[in-house]
C-alpha cells in the first residue's frame, strides 16, 4: 500500500507540467487517491479527519505572520526607487574601476536581498535597472545576465528571506517529531533566527566568489568586460559618489541592521522584526516622496496575492501530506533511506539530487511545504543538524534555480530582457556561478561549522 504515496508524489508532478495551480494540484491529487483508498479500503479517513486541526495551526502560527509583513517590506522598498538610487550611487563609487559596474551590481544585488528577500522581485527590479545600462557600456549580454541572475537569487539565502522563514518553520516541527522518534522527550527546537544566524556566513562567502569572479574576468577576459568608465572631471565624480552614496546607502544599511540585529541579537522576533522592516520601508517611501496612493495601493495588492498563494499552498500540502502519511509514505520513505548505500551521507546526497531537479517544476514553497516535512524527520533523525540542513537546501534550491534550462530566474530575466539579449547567452552567462554554488555547497558539506558557527556564538 506504500507504493501508492509514491505513485501520488509522481501524479502531482505530472499534473503540475500540464500547467495547473500547484495548490490546487497538491490538495486535488490527494483528495482523488484518499476516494480510491477509501473505496478500496486501505486508506483511514481518520486521517482526513485531522485536517481541520492541522489548518487552525497553520493560522494561529505566530511565526508565519512574518510572512506577509517581509512581503510588504520588500514590494515597498521595490517601488519606491531604492534600488535604483542604490546602483546609481555604486556605480558612481565604483565605475572609476574596471568591472566597477559588475561589482556595483553585485553589492546592489546583495543589499536587495538582504531588504526584501524576494528572489523574483530582485532579478526583475536589477533586470529593468541595471542589464541596460551594463550592454550600453560595452558588457558582454552574457557576462552581464549571469550576474544579475546570480545576485537576484541571493534573496534565497540572505536573511531576511522568506524561504528562511518558511524553512525555518518546517524544520522546528521536523526537528522535535524526529527527536521524538528517538526517544527524547525533551526535544529541543530550532527556530528563524537560528537559521538567519547561519546563512550569514555562507552569503557572504558567495558574494566574495562573485566579486572575485568579476574582478578575475576583467583581468583575463576584458572582451567581456570593457575598461573603466573616464571622466572628464574625477574630482567631480569623487564629490557625488560621496554624497550620492551616503544618502543612498545609509536607509537600506539602517533598515537591514534593524530588522537582521534585532532577531540575532535577541530583542526581537522574526515577526516583530518583520513588523519593523515594513514600518521602516513605510518611512523611506515617505523620505523618498514614493508614498502615494497608488503605490500604496500597488504594494497592498502585491502583498495580498502572495501571502495568498503561500498559504493556499500550505494549505494544499497539508492535505497532501496527510494522504500520503495514510497510505505510509514517511515509513516507506524511511525504510529506503535505512537501507541506503552510504548511510547518512548517502541519504542527504539523494535529498539533495530530488530537490535540486524538483526546483525546474517546482517554486520554494512548494518544496518547502510538501518534500521537506517527508524527508527532514528522516535525515535529522539520522543525526544531521538542523540548521545546516536547512542552509544546504537553500543553497540547493538557490543553484537549481540558476540551472538551464527550467531555472525561476532565468525565466524572470528573460521576461524583462531586451529581446536582443539571446536565451542562449543568459544560459552561458550563468554557468561560472553555478559552479561557484557548487563549490559553496561542497565547502559547507566539508566544513559545516561554517553554518554552525555563528548560531552557536550568539544563541550558544
Amino acid at each position: 500500500m506504500e507504493y501508492i504515496s509514491i505513485l501520488m508524489f509522481l501524479a502531482v508532478c505530472i499534473v503540475l507540467l500540464f500547467g495547473y495551480p500547484v495548490a490546487l494540484s497538491l490538495a486535488g491529487v490527494a483528495l482523488i487517491f484518499a476516494g480510491i483508498g477509501i473505496g478500496s479500503g486501505v486508506f483511514e479517513m481518520a486521517f482526513l479527519h485531522a485536517l481541520p486541526n492541522r489548518l487552525y495551526g497553520v493560522l494561529n502560527n505566530q511565526t508565519l505572520l512574518a510572512v506577509p509583513l517581509f512581503v510588504f517590506m520588500g514590494a515597498m522598498l521595490e517601488r519606491s526607487k531604492i534600488a535604483e538610487n542604490l546602483l546609481n550611487a555604486m556605480a558612481l563609487l565604483f565605475g572609476r574601476f574596471n568591472a566597477g559596474l559588475a561589482i556595483s551590481v553585485t553589492l546592489v544585488g546583495m543589499l536587495l536581498a538582504a531588504s526584501t528577500g524576494i528572489v523574483g522581485a530582485t532579478v526583475v527590479t536589477m533586470g529593468l535597472l541595471s542589464l541596460p545600462t551594463m550592454l550600453k557600456r560595452g558588457y558582454s549580454p552574457a557576462f552581464s545576465s549571469g550576474i544579475i541572475c546570480a545576485t537576484g537569487t541571493l534573496g534565497q539565502i540572505i536573511p531576511p528571506s522568506i524561504a528562511l522563514v518558511l524553512l525555518g518553520d518546517v524544520l522546528s516541527s521536523a526537528y522535535q517529531k524526529a527527536q521524538l522518534t528517538m526517544g527524547i522527550f525533551n526535544p529541543k527546537t530550532v527556530s528563524v533566527g537560528d537559521l538567519f544566524a547561519g546563512a550569514v556566513v555562507p552569503g557572504l562567502i558567495l558574494v566574495l566568489f562573485y566579486i572575485l569572479y568579476c574582478i578575475l574576468v576583467a583581468i583575463f577576459q576584458p572582451s567581456a568586460i570593457p575598461n573603466k568608465v573616464e571622466s572628464s572631471d574625477e574630482n567631480t565624480v569623487e564629490k557625488l559618489s560621496l554624497l550620492t552614496l551616503i544618502s543612498a546607502l545609509l536607509p537600506p544599511l539602517l533598515l537591514m541592521f534593524a530588522v537582521l540585529g534585532s532577531i540575532l541579537f535577541g530583542y526581537a522576533t522574526p515577526t516583530e522584526a518583520a513588523g519593523v522592516g515594513a514600518t521602516g520601508a513605510l518611512l523611506l517611501a515617505l523620505f523618498n516622496r514614493q508614498l502615494s496612493k497608488e503605490n500604496l495601493i500597488a504594494v497592498t495588492q502585491t502583498t495580498v496575492k502572495i501571502t495568498s498563494m503561500v498559504f493556499l499552498i500550505l494549505i494544499g500540502a497539508s492535505l497532501f501530506s496527510l494522504v500520503f502519511r495514510g497510505f505510509g509514505g514517511e515509513e516507506l520513505v524511511h525504510g529506503l533511506f535505512q537501507q541506503m548505500p552510504g548511510g547518512v551521507v548517502g541519504a542527504t546526497l539523494i535529498v539533495m539530487l530530488v530537490i535540486f531537479l524538483l526546483g525546474f517544476i517546482l517554486d520554494f514553497i512548494e518544496i518547502t511545504f510538501v518534500v521537506v516535512p517527508i524527508v527532514a524527520p528522516v535525515l535529522l533523525a539520522m543525526g544531521l543538524d538542523p540548521i545546516w540542513l536547512g542552509i544546504m537546501i537553500a543553497v540547493n534550491l538557490q543553484t537549481s534555480f540558476l540551472t538551464p534550462p527550467f531555472g525561476f530566474a532565468l525565466f524572470y530575466l528573460r521576461g524583462v530582457a531586451d529581446k536582443a539579449v539571446a536565451t542562449s547567452a543568459i544560459y552561458k552567462g550563468v554557468i561560472p556561478f553555478i559552479i561557484m554554488q557548487l563549490i559553496l555547497l561542497c565547502t559547507l558539506a566539508y566544513w559545516p561549522s561554517l553554518v554552525t558557527w555563528l548560531p552557536n556564538v550568539i544563541y550558544g
